[in-house]
Parts: C-alpha cells; sequence; structure tokens
C-alpha cells in the first residue's frame, strides 16, 4: 500500500495549486500526507488485527485531526454516529487499496471493499468505486494484463475507460465523485510504463490530484511490483512512526 500513500503525498501540494503536465518536482519542502494516507493505514490496521472498520477510521482520524478530510466524513468521524451517510465521494476508494493486495481471491476482494466503503460510502457509487480500485489492484497483483483488467473493469462496473488522459486533460476539473475520479485514476495506470510514470499522469489531470494519484499508485504498485527507492525513502520521511509500523507490518504479512 506504499504505492497509495505515496502518490498521496506526492499529490498533496497540488490539489490547491493543480498543474496540468507532468514535468513537475516529486517532492519540495510542503510535500506532506494527506487523509488518504490517514485513512488508508486506518484500513491496514483493521485488516491486519481484525478491527472494525468504522470504529478504527475514527479512531484514525481523531489522532491525526487536520489533514483535509471531506466536511461530510469529518462530521461523521467526530461524532458518535454509527450511521453512514450515503456518500458517493471517492473517499472509499482512496483508502481501499490494502483490501486489494490482503484478499486472496477477486469475490473476497469484492466483498470486502464493499465492507470497507459502506460504514461511511454506502451510496452504490461509493461503494462501486471502491470494489472497481480494489479489484484492479487485486487483477495487477495476479499478474493479469493491463487489457484484462480494463475489459474486467468496464464490464463490472461500467466505467467507460475509452478516453485517454491526453483527450481529458485540458477540460479536467476537480470532482470528488467516485464516478468522475476512479475512472481517471484507473486510466493513468492503464496509460503508464512506471510506477513514476502513473504518478505523474494522475497528477497531470489537476483536481482532485492527491486522490487520484493515491488510487492509481495502488495499482501501479501492484502491476510494476516495485517503486523507486528514491520515492520510498523520501515518503517514509514524512510519515508518523506508527504508520511505518503498520505499513512494514502489512508488507510482512501479505508478502509485497
Amino acid at each position: 500500500m506504499i504505492g497509495a500513500i505515496s502518490g498521496d503525498v506526492i499529490g498533496s501540494v497540488f490539489e490547491a495549486y493543480p498543474i496540468k503536465n507532468t514535468d513537475f518536482q516529486l517532492f519540495s519542502e510542503y510535500t506532506t500526507f494527506t487523509d488518504d494516507t490517514v485513512l488508508t493505514v486506518a484500513i491496514a490496521d483493521a485488516i491486519l488485527h481484525k478491527k472494525d472498520y468504522q470504529e478504527t477510521l475514527r479512531k484514525y482520524t481523531r489522532e491525526h485531526p487536520k489533514r483535509g478530510y471531506g466536511a461530510h466524513y469529518y462530521s461523521w468521524a467526530m461524532s458518535d454516529s454509527i450511521e453512514p451517510y450515503n456518500s458517493w465521494g471517492n473517499g472509499a476508494g482512496m483508502r481501499v487499496s490494502p483490501v486489494g493486495f490482503a484478499f486472496p481471491t477477486l469475490d473476497e476482494v469484492l466483498t470486502e471493499a464493499k465492507k470497507s466503503a459502506e460504514v461511511t460510502h454506502n451510496h452504490p457509487e461509493g461503494i462501486k468505486g471502491a470494489q472497481a480500485v480494489a479489484s484492479s489492484i487485486f487483477l495487477a497483483k495476479t499478474r493479469n494484463s493491463k487489457e484484462k483488467i480494463k475489459d474486467y473493469i468496464e464490464k463490472q462496473f461500467k466505467y467507460d475507460l475509452s478516453f485517454t488522459i491526453a483527450e481529458i486533460r485540458p477540460k479536467y476539473y476537480f470532482d470528488v465523485s467516485c464516478q468522475g475520479s476512479v475512472p481517471q485514476a484507473i486510466k493513468s495506470f492503464l496509460e503508464s510504463k512506471s510506477y513514476e510514470h502513473c504518478i505523474r499522469l494522475a497528477i497531470s489531470l489537476g483536481g482532485d490530484s492527491d486522490t487520484i494519484a493515491c488510487m492509481a499508485g495502488g495499482i501501479a504498485q501492484a502491476y510494476y511490483k516495485k517503486i523507486p527507492k528514491k520515492i520510498v525513502i523520501k515518503v517514509r520521511e514524512r510519515l508518523p512512526s506508527n504508520f511505518l509500523t503498520i505499513i512494514d507490518e502489512f508488507n510482512d504479512q501479505y508478502k509485497i
């Protein structure tokens, strides 16, 4: 899941200052982790230690309260409500990468992605977005071709992946919906030639750059298997020690 986290960290500075090309500096003094990383680690922790998703998400949010959460999610996390709020936002997709890596069959991945999503994002589009990202990671992890991944996502989730990043980039805008960002994240992976290229393509769209790069980065890690060491080092430098403990334990447990 360090692939998803790295996408979030690298994309963090571009959400407020979008860029429309792939030629940019990966790290700066302002590069940091956002809510995408916090909640990805929370999901990993819940899977590793068989914790309740709802309780674990809320705990991590309260421990790291100023990381750019969506208003509806943050209100939920800071309340005592146990009811989801019918969100179709990409929050469920951005945190789901551990599911794609941890579970051994596609059916289990789909089931668990739904469980991880519906504690907050119980709208059909929110659940679909999480399942699409998680299943893309599973298929990439199990050495399916990009063509097979594309075909599966289009047939299973009815996402249109016929566009190119270059075609949509000029007019693409900030869109936090699953239907308006998950296909773009998957397409960034499909067009990429390496992990770093995938992240650059995702961020070059502008919009919700950290989340698109987070979702794309998880798939790219699963497919390419390796992330440049220079990226991993700089990302790890920016993460709390307890996050690193969960990441390392997760990698050991699931042989990533």
